[in-house]
Protein backbone atom coordinates (compact mmCIF):
# COMPACT_ATOMS: atom_id res chain seq x y z
CA UNK A 1 0.00 0.00 0.00
CA UNK A 2 1.49 3.54 -0.86
CA UNK A 3 1.38 6.53 0.21
CA UNK A 4 -1.09 7.65 -2.62
CA UNK A 5 -3.78 5.19 -2.10
CA UNK A 6 -5.63 6.01 1.09
CA UNK A 7 -9.08 6.29 1.39
CA UNK A 8 -9.44 10.20 1.29
CA UNK A 9 -12.30 11.90 2.32
CA UNK A 10 -13.04 15.37 1.83
CA UNK A 11 -15.70 18.20 3.06
CA UNK A 12 -16.15 21.70 2.91
CA UNK A 13 -15.38 23.13 6.51
CA UNK A 14 -15.82 27.16 7.01
CA UNK A 15 -15.26 27.61 3.04
CA UNK A 16 -11.75 25.32 3.08
CA UNK A 17 -11.59 22.29 1.98
CA UNK A 18 -10.46 19.44 4.62
CA UNK A 19 -9.36 15.69 3.91
CA UNK A 20 -8.72 13.31 6.07
CA UNK A 21 -7.40 9.61 5.42
CA UNK A 22 -10.35 8.12 6.85
CA UNK A 23 -8.22 4.63 6.89
CA UNK A 24 -5.87 5.65 8.53
CA UNK A 25 -8.61 6.90 11.47
CA UNK A 26 -10.03 3.93 11.49
CA UNK A 27 -6.64 2.01 12.70
CA UNK A 28 -5.90 4.57 14.92
CA UNK A 29 -8.97 4.12 16.65
CA UNK A 30 -8.35 0.70 16.24
CA UNK A 31 -5.28 1.23 17.95
CA UNK A 32 -6.36 3.10 20.89
CA UNK A 33 -9.53 1.38 21.70
CA UNK A 34 -6.92 -1.88 22.19
CA UNK A 35 -4.65 -0.30 24.40
CA UNK A 36 -7.77 1.16 26.58
CA UNK A 37 -9.16 -2.14 26.97
CA UNK A 38 -5.73 -3.63 27.57
CA UNK A 39 -5.19 -0.94 30.11
CA UNK A 40 -9.05 -1.90 31.98
CA UNK A 41 -8.27 -5.50 31.95
CA UNK A 42 -4.87 -5.08 33.43
CA UNK A 43 -6.36 -2.49 36.64
CA UNK A 44 -9.24 -4.29 36.95
CA UNK A 45 -7.98 -7.19 39.13
CA UNK A 46 -4.57 -5.53 39.67
CA UNK A 47 -3.07 -6.88 43.15
CA UNK A 48 0.10 -7.19 45.16
CA UNK A 49 0.51 -10.44 43.40
CA UNK A 50 0.35 -9.57 40.16
CA UNK A 51 -1.84 -11.32 37.09
CA UNK A 52 0.08 -12.34 33.83
CA UNK A 53 -1.11 -9.12 32.40
CA UNK A 54 -0.15 -6.95 35.29
CA UNK A 55 3.23 -8.29 35.11
CA UNK A 56 3.60 -7.68 31.79
CA UNK A 57 2.20 -3.66 32.15
CA UNK A 58 4.51 -3.66 35.00
CA UNK A 59 7.41 -4.32 33.63
CA UNK A 60 6.91 -2.17 30.66
CA UNK A 61 6.49 0.56 32.41
CA UNK A 62 9.48 0.26 35.20
CA UNK A 63 11.97 -0.72 32.23
CA UNK A 64 10.95 2.88 30.61
CA UNK A 65 11.17 4.08 34.50
CA UNK A 66 14.70 3.00 34.95
CA UNK A 67 15.66 4.38 31.58
CA UNK A 68 14.50 7.87 32.25
CA UNK A 69 15.43 7.93 35.90
CA UNK A 70 19.39 7.42 34.68
CA UNK A 71 19.46 10.14 31.87
CA UNK A 72 16.97 12.98 33.98
CA UNK A 73 16.62 11.45 37.69
CA UNK A 74 13.76 9.90 39.14
CA UNK A 75 11.29 12.71 40.31
CA UNK A 76 11.73 14.79 36.85
CA UNK A 77 10.86 11.27 34.73
CA UNK A 78 7.46 10.87 36.63
CA UNK A 79 6.55 13.75 34.93
CA UNK A 80 7.47 12.49 31.30
CA UNK A 81 6.92 8.99 31.27
CA UNK A 82 3.61 8.75 30.46
CA UNK A 83 4.02 10.66 27.47
CA UNK A 84 6.93 8.17 26.99
CA UNK A 85 5.08 5.27 27.29
CA UNK A 86 2.12 6.34 25.61
CA UNK A 87 3.96 6.80 22.59
CA UNK A 88 5.59 3.27 23.31
CA UNK A 89 2.64 1.85 23.09
CA UNK A 90 0.04 3.28 20.62
CA UNK A 91 3.00 2.95 17.95
CA UNK A 92 4.12 -0.65 18.83
CA UNK A 93 -0.16 -1.57 19.04
CA UNK A 94 -0.52 0.28 15.43
CA UNK A 95 2.47 -0.98 13.87
CA UNK A 96 1.38 -4.62 14.45
CA UNK A 97 -1.77 -4.37 13.14
CA UNK A 98 -0.58 -3.44 10.30
CA UNK A 99 0.47 -6.95 10.13
CA UNK A 100 -3.31 -8.18 10.41
CA UNK A 101 -4.42 -9.09 6.67
CA UNK A 102 -7.15 -6.50 6.92
CA UNK A 103 -7.17 -6.57 2.64
CA UNK A 104 -9.45 -9.29 3.09
CA UNK A 105 -11.92 -5.83 4.39
CA UNK A 106 -12.44 -4.04 0.57
CA UNK A 107 -12.99 -0.51 1.00
CA UNK A 108 -13.85 2.54 -1.33
CA UNK A 109 -10.14 3.23 -2.31
CA UNK A 110 -6.75 1.91 -0.52
CA UNK A 111 -6.90 -0.83 2.50
CA UNK A 112 -6.84 -0.85 6.30
CA UNK A 113 -3.13 -0.99 7.45
CA UNK A 114 -0.66 -0.05 10.03
CA UNK A 115 -1.62 3.97 10.55
CA UNK A 116 1.61 4.76 10.85
CA UNK A 117 2.40 3.89 7.30
CA UNK A 118 0.70 7.89 7.01
CA UNK A 119 3.19 10.47 6.94
CA UNK A 120 0.27 12.53 8.61
CA UNK A 121 0.28 10.28 11.58
CA UNK A 122 3.63 10.09 12.27
CA UNK A 123 4.44 13.62 11.76
CA UNK A 124 1.61 14.83 14.11
CA UNK A 125 3.26 12.38 16.61
CA UNK A 126 6.81 14.15 16.17
CA UNK A 127 4.93 17.36 16.44
CA UNK A 128 3.59 16.47 19.91
CA UNK A 129 6.98 15.69 21.18
CA UNK A 130 8.87 18.93 19.77
CA UNK A 131 6.13 20.92 21.25
CA UNK A 132 6.44 19.27 24.52
CA UNK A 133 10.17 19.72 24.64
CA UNK A 134 9.87 23.66 23.64
CA UNK A 135 7.47 23.24 26.23
CA UNK A 136 9.63 22.18 29.42
CA UNK A 137 12.76 23.52 27.73
CA UNK A 138 11.27 27.11 28.29
CA UNK A 139 9.90 26.01 31.96
CA UNK A 140 13.09 25.16 33.05
CA UNK A 141 15.29 27.54 31.45
CA UNK A 142 13.37 30.71 30.63
CA UNK A 143 14.73 31.92 27.35
CA UNK A 144 17.70 30.52 27.78
CA UNK A 145 16.56 27.12 25.78
CA UNK A 146 16.48 29.21 22.79
CA UNK A 147 18.99 32.14 23.02
CA UNK A 148 22.49 31.46 24.58
CA UNK A 149 24.09 35.00 24.63
CA UNK A 150 25.37 36.93 22.59
CA UNK A 151 29.00 35.98 22.03
CA UNK A 152 29.87 34.34 18.91
CA UNK A 153 30.22 30.98 20.00
CA UNK A 154 27.08 31.24 21.95
CA UNK A 155 25.18 32.64 18.65
CA UNK A 156 25.92 29.17 16.78
CA UNK A 157 24.67 27.05 19.46
CA UNK A 158 21.79 28.84 19.26
CA UNK A 159 21.50 28.79 15.35
CA UNK A 160 22.07 24.85 15.35
CA UNK A 161 19.38 24.71 18.52
CA UNK A 162 16.72 26.45 16.22
CA UNK A 163 17.30 24.00 13.52
CA UNK A 164 17.03 21.34 15.44
CA UNK A 165 13.78 22.07 16.76
CA UNK A 166 12.84 21.55 13.33
CA UNK A 167 15.14 18.81 12.73
CA UNK A 168 14.10 16.36 15.43
CA UNK A 169 10.31 15.86 14.73
CA UNK A 170 11.17 15.67 10.94
CA UNK A 171 13.59 12.71 11.30
CA UNK A 172 11.08 11.11 14.11
CA UNK A 173 8.37 11.18 11.44
CA UNK A 174 9.74 9.91 8.35
CA UNK A 175 11.89 7.36 10.28
CA UNK A 176 9.00 5.30 11.40
CA UNK A 177 7.26 6.03 8.43
CA UNK A 178 9.46 5.09 5.85
CA UNK A 179 10.44 1.66 7.73
CA UNK A 180 6.76 0.88 8.35
CA UNK A 181 5.65 1.72 4.85
CA UNK A 182 8.17 0.05 3.02
CA UNK A 183 7.58 -3.21 5.62
CA UNK A 184 4.13 -3.57 4.08
CA UNK A 185 5.21 -2.82 0.45
CA UNK A 186 7.60 -5.54 0.57
CA UNK A 187 5.29 -8.12 2.43
CA UNK A 188 2.75 -7.07 -0.56
CA UNK A 189 4.94 -7.54 -3.50
CA UNK A 190 5.59 -11.32 -1.63
CA UNK A 191 2.51 -12.02 -1.68
CA UNK A 192 1.71 -11.17 -5.08
CA UNK A 193 4.63 -13.55 -5.91
CA UNK A 194 3.93 -16.49 -3.85
CA UNK A 195 1.38 -16.43 -1.14
CA UNK A 196 1.67 -19.06 0.60
CA UNK A 197 5.04 -19.63 1.71
CA UNK A 198 7.60 -17.10 0.79
CA UNK A 199 6.18 -13.96 2.57
CA UNK A 200 6.29 -15.98 6.31
CA UNK A 201 9.99 -14.88 7.15
CA UNK A 202 9.52 -11.49 6.02
CA UNK A 203 6.77 -10.69 7.76
CA UNK A 204 8.28 -12.36 11.22
CA UNK A 205 11.30 -9.81 10.69
CA UNK A 206 8.31 -7.41 10.34
CA UNK A 207 7.07 -8.08 13.49
CA UNK A 208 10.58 -7.29 14.81
CA UNK A 209 10.64 -4.25 13.13
CA UNK A 210 7.69 -3.07 14.19
CA UNK A 211 8.77 -3.38 17.83
CA UNK A 212 12.12 -1.53 16.74
CA UNK A 213 10.60 1.30 15.63
CA UNK A 214 8.75 1.66 18.64
CA UNK A 215 11.33 1.57 20.97
CA UNK A 216 13.54 3.86 18.54
CA UNK A 217 10.61 6.24 18.34
CA UNK A 218 9.96 6.10 22.27
CA UNK A 219 13.84 6.16 23.36
CA UNK A 220 14.73 9.17 20.79
CA UNK A 221 11.32 11.11 22.14
CA UNK A 222 13.19 10.66 25.87
CA UNK A 223 15.90 11.97 24.62
CA UNK A 224 14.66 15.32 23.59
CA UNK A 225 13.13 15.62 26.15
CA UNK A 226 16.13 14.93 28.65
CA UNK A 227 17.94 17.61 26.61
CA UNK A 228 14.93 19.75 27.07
CA UNK A 229 14.87 20.17 30.80
CA UNK A 230 18.50 19.73 31.49
CA UNK A 231 19.20 23.25 33.69
CA UNK A 232 21.79 25.86 31.78
CA UNK A 233 24.41 26.95 33.05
Amino acid sequence: MSESTHWVISKVFAGHVISVNFDTLLTMWLAMAILIVGAILIIRNASVIPTKLQYVGESIINYFSSITAGSMGEEESKKHNPLILTLFLFIITANLIGQIPFSIVHLAHGELASPDNDLNMTAAMAVVVALYCIYYGVKVNGGKYFFKGWSVSNLIITAIDTLELFVRPFSLALRLFANILAGEIMIATFVGLVACFLPLPFMLFELFVAFIQALVFALLSSTYITLAVQKEE
